[in-house]
């Protein structure tokens, strides 16, 4: 089974990037097979509903997610919301990379208040796509982090969980019939 880790934020020294890096060693140290994916390696158009699919980023970052059966995707919260990058790279990728997978979030935010604010993108997924979202997600905020590392034992062991059950969700619903 293949999957993917992806950091959607555009900040070089993101939080949300952090969190992704510890959820895809930790797939790595299991032997599991996982993309790493950055959007700032890949800057993606903006979606504009035509010229915006053949661009060469937004074709490479579809093909790469699509191989996934599981993806984690980690952003940033902006005023109460998941980053515009995360929701252009949604829009980009579409039904032929969302539609049947398992999908989990890593997020990083300012402070406790946007808790809920994910909410909005995995009901997106759900509804439009059928994407199956994990029941837990990881939320950390500034405190849990210092000298540009995850500083927080808890947010640790919360994303090797999530990582942990990308893994076993994504298993248990390939061997369904």
């Amino acid at each position: 089974m293949h999957f993917a880790v992806v950091s959607c934020s555009l900040d070089p020294d993101s939080r949300s990037r952090l969190l992704a890096r510890r959820a895809h060693e930790r797939l790595a140290s299991r032997g599991v097979l996982a993309d790493w994916l950055d959007l700032v390696e890949h800057p993606l158009p903006l979606c504009d509903g035509g010229a915006c699919y053949g661009d060469p980023n937004a074709r490479l970052v579809k093909e790469r997610l699509r191989a996934a059966r599981g993806i984690l995707l980690a952003t940033p919260i902006y005023n109460f919301d998941a980053s515009s990058a995360a929701k252009n790279l949604i829009e980009l990728t579409g039904k032929d990379v969302w539609a049947d997978k398992v999908a989990g979030f890593l997020c990083a935010a300012g402070g406790q208040g946007s808790y809920m604010s994910i909410m909005a993108l995995a009901n997106s997924l759900m509804l439009d796509f059928r994407t199956l979202i994990l029941p837990r997600f990881v939320y950390a905020t500034g405190r849990d982090f210092a000298d540009g590392e995850i500083a927080s034992e808890s947010i640790r062991e919360r994303i090797d969980r999530l990582a942990d059950d990308l893994v076993r969700f994504t298993a248990a619903l390939s061997a369904t019939p």
